[in-house]
């Protein structure tokens, strides 16, 4: 791999092959067929190995994926313009009239739910004979909570939703995995010392220092640093996303504008990674205002139609190469999950983390769901689609391949993408049966 079109070229090939072949006999949703495709390549790469070692298929495909680096493909490229294009065209007005809900699902209810599938996986672990530090497990219940914005986004264009509850679907999601992010980079820091969420979104170095030894960091400092990546990402957003509406509301060039919000993403993702802001938040809040103001107030119709085009094409294709890669990715988990754990653990873990996911994020919705003040919004079918709806994806299995080598390393990534599988292929194809129990 020396030239520059090399890997971009392997991953469109490998996505346009495998995407045409679900096409003609497999006939699954898109990027789930890609999921279950690749999975299925890979697995067979593992077996000629197991067959004819000489092959060196394996290395050669975990070679291609550790220079890839799917940790920072995602968090410090891809994710920044999927996560722009999914907020483009979610509907602010809707979103806001549900404000108080989506707020206190993707903040209290990523907190809950990563306590209950921590501490859930510690209790499981325990009774299996494992000896797991309590804050490592809490690492892994960071890491599965937060549902994925791109394939969360992607089911609901497929999908008849009332308004209202795409909303609350959407916006959780949008704004879940944010915060998640943050959490991530302040729990690993207990968990593992002086190391800050390299890659996630990098959060690291003078401030990943503080309080390194992990229990030397203090709640008011977590908070601090909780508050002002979030905080600070949503101002970010802000600010970007109006400098580029001030832009494009003084000109009247669809090529031009297009190229504008091109700058926003990458320039605005770029100063959040060196600024230690969440890049995720600002993404959101950037494609919100562009996406409802911007079309609205600042562009022409041919303009508004083009920029419509192009980054749902964007949107279309980087979502395609994400799940081919979390399809491909299945060779390095299982060269690199030498944890020294007995198979029926490892699969009685994966089933109860499994089971943890699902419960937890039912309990996360429904809990805060009881205030009053929230009730209101419930409306039939709500908590049920929510929960089943919740999809992890590739931002699970990216915080999960930015973890620091660890003893517990290798079994974390196991049943982390374990759950991210179940999830896609499981979920995936059976959310739209939910749905329709609801609204049919």
């Amino acid at each position: 791999m020396t030239g520059l079109l090399d890997i971009p070229a392997i991953l469109l090939g490998l996505a346009a092959l495998f995407g045409a072949l679900n096409y003609w006999f497999v006939k699954l949703p898109h990027t789930i067929g890609l999921v279950v495709i690749a999975l299925v390549a890979s697995l067979a790469v593992v077996g000629l190995d197991l067959v004819v070692p000489t092959l060196g298929l394996s290395a050669r495909v975990n070679g291609f994926l550790e220079s890839l680096d799917f940790n920072v493909t995602l968090m410090q490229g891809m994710l920044s313009f999927l996560l722009f294009a999914g907020a483009l065209h979610v509907d602010l007005g809707q979103l806001l009239s549900r404000k108080w809900t989506i707020l206190v699902l993707a903040s209290f209810g990523v907190v809950l739910s990563s306590l209950i599938i921590g501490g859930g996986f510690w209790l499981t672990a325990t009774a299996l004979g494992l000896s797991l530090p309590l804050i490592v497990c809490l690492v892994l219940g960071v890491i599965v909570t937060p549902t994925d914005p791109v394939a969360v986004l992607g089911l609901l264009k497929t999908l008849k939703v009332p308004a209202h509850l795409k909303a609350k679907i959407a916006g959780e999601s949008l704004f879940n995995d944010g915060v998640a992010v943050v959490l991530f980079s302040i729990v690993v820091l207990l968990a593992f010392g002086g190391y800050g969420a390299h890659g996630a979104e990098g959060s690291h170095g003078a401030e990943g220092d503080h309080g390194a030894g992990g229990s030397s960091l203090t709640f008011s400092y977590g908070l601090w640093l909780f508050s002002k990546e979030a905080i600070g990402g949503g101002l970010l957003g802000l600010v970007g996303g109006l400098i580029a509406f001030w832009v494009i509301r003084r000109i009247d060039d669809h090529v031009l504008e297009v190229i504008v919000t091109l700058a926003l993403v990458t320039g605005a993702y770029s100063i959040a990674l060196h600024l230690h802001l969440s890049g995720p938040i600002a993404m959101v809040i950037a494609g919100l205002l562009i996406g409802n103001q911007g079309t609205a107030l600042a562009m022409s119709d041919k303009t508004r139609d083009h920029l419509e085009k192009f980054w749902e094409l964007i949107d279309e294709i980087l979502n395609s190469v994400l799940f081919l890669l979390i399809g491909l990715e299945i060779v390095f988990i299982l060269q690199n999950a030498g944890s020294g754990v007995s198979l029926p653990v490892i699969i009685a873990l994966v089933v109860v983390v499994i089971l943890l996911s699902v419960g937890a994020r039912f309990t996360a919705i429904i809990l805060p769901l009881q205030v009053k003040a929230l009730n209101s919004e419930v409306s039939r079918g709500t908590v049920p689609i929510l929960t089943w709806a919740g999809i992890r994806g590739g931002i699970s299995v990216a915080l999960a391949l930015s973890l620091p080598e660890s003893p517990e390393r290798g079994l974390l990534l196991l049943v982390t993408y374990c759950v991210v599988l179940f999830s896609v292929i499981v979920q995936g194809l059976t959310v739209e049966r939910v749905i329709k129990r609801y609204f049919p």
